[in-house]
């Protein structure tokens, strides 16, 4: 579409159809107000199938100066949709559209190509699941052979893209960044906020409650701990959420867990967590574990996806999948040790801050960006 500027500036549009809390939200609102500081024309479509008028995705990047673009449609409204993203591209003349999510993937980056615009994909990550859901996502790893970049954020991730077909010279492994923002609630603070109750050794789970993220595994755990005082937090809401609640409590654990929903700025809460737990079946680049190091709550972890690549024995404990006894053990080492739990969270801190900065993100991406047009 419009050439890119005498300045070097490059018109982005990413599109997404955002959950309401996430890490795919989560690296949209790190690129698109990242790329708008350095000077970029950038702009945000979020397709709402529910015509949502209140979604939190919006607020933040209207108040950091992106300009957004609500498409407010019917659930299966694809055609409506995808006329809307052509007349949205027509309008802003990008030189780069970036797609995030299966849904985008498919509808929105066809519409862009239809206009000739080189379309780019992060890869977040597969959650499997049902029929459907496992059908949508095979249409999606089909629509990443017409990109003329895809990215994956972790380097299994990348391997299982290659051997659905895209072709090497267009897959790039770039690890999600921590675009740091607000500094974690002190820890009293949090706790207030959280209602943790005195005296309990605080266990934090937050994510979204759908099998692929585990949170059956930390129910079962936690089993295996009744003889200690611990309080479990779980910041996040999905659709196992009343089944899992229901679950806790025919095991005798709803005194113990607290079911929290959604909470606007999470992160800053993870200063609360004495143990934060992390319990993936399959993960890409989890944003939730570089908000538990930049926070320094003491982390367990299992070793699926991209996690090994962001943290080692030396800053977390790393388990199995699948293994509830081997997570209450992990936890259990952390109550009883907790000298030794926060030493890993300070090198966990240092990593994080050596490893994942943000500028160098930028500039990958910015490549990728001027090697497609």
């Amino acid at each position: 579409m419009g050439p890119l500027s005498r300045d070097g500036a490059i018109g982005v549009l990413h599109i997404a159809a955002p959950c309401e809390a996430g890490g795919l939200e989560r690296v949209v609102h790190a690129l698109a107000t990242a790329q708008r500081r350095a000077g970029h024309r950038v702009s945000v479509v979020a397709v709402l199938p529910n015509g949502r008028e209140d979604h939190p995705f919006l607020p933040p990047l209207i108040a950091a100066g992106v300009d957004v673009v609500p498409v407010r449609i019917r659930p299966r409204a694809y055609l409506r949709e995808w006329a809307a993203v052509i007349e949205i591209c027509r309008r802003v003349r990008p030189d780069v559209v970036h797609t995030h999510g299966y849904r985008a993937d498919v509808i929105d980056a066809s519409a862009a190509r239809r206009l000739g615009v080189p379309t780019v994909t992060t890869v977040h990550g597969f959650a499997g699941g049902d029929l459907k859901n496992r059908f949508y996502e095979w249409l999606q790893r089909w629509a990443f052979r017409r990109f003329d970049a895809v990215v994956a954020v972790s380097r299994p991730l990348a391997a299982d893209l290659a051997r659905a077909g895209v072709p090497a010279q267009r897959l790039h492994v770039v690890p999600n960044a921590w675009p740091e923002g607000d500094p974690p609630l002190p820890r009293d603070r949090a706790r207030h906020m959280l209602a943790v109750p005195e005296g309990r050794f605080h266990v934090g789970w937050v994510g979204r409650l759908s099998p692929e993220k585990g949170p059956d595994v930390l129910l079962a755990a936690l089993e295996f701990l009744s003889d200690l005082p611990l309080a479990v937090s779980v910041l996040g809401d999905g659709r196992s959420r009343a089944p899992l609640e229901a679950l806790a409590a025919r095991r005798g654990l709803a005194q113990r867990v607290r079911w929290l929903g959604n909470r606007p700025g999470a992160g800053r809460l993870f200063s609360a967590f004495d143990v934060f737990v992390l319990s993936s079946r399959a993960e890409g680049t989890p944003m939730v574990m570089l908000e538990a190091m930049a926070a320094g709550a003491p982390i367990v972890a299992t070793a699926v996806g991209g996690i090994p690549d962001v943290v080692s024995s030396r800053e977390a404990v790393l388990i199995a999948p699948e293994h509830p006894a081997a997570l209450a053990a992990a936890i259990r080492g952390v109550y009883a040790d907790s000298e030794a739990a926060a030493a890993r969270a300070r090198r966990a801190r240092e990593r994080l801050a050596n490893e994942f900065a943000l500028a160098p993100w930028l500039a990958t991406y910015e490549r990728i960006y001027r090697n497609v047009r």
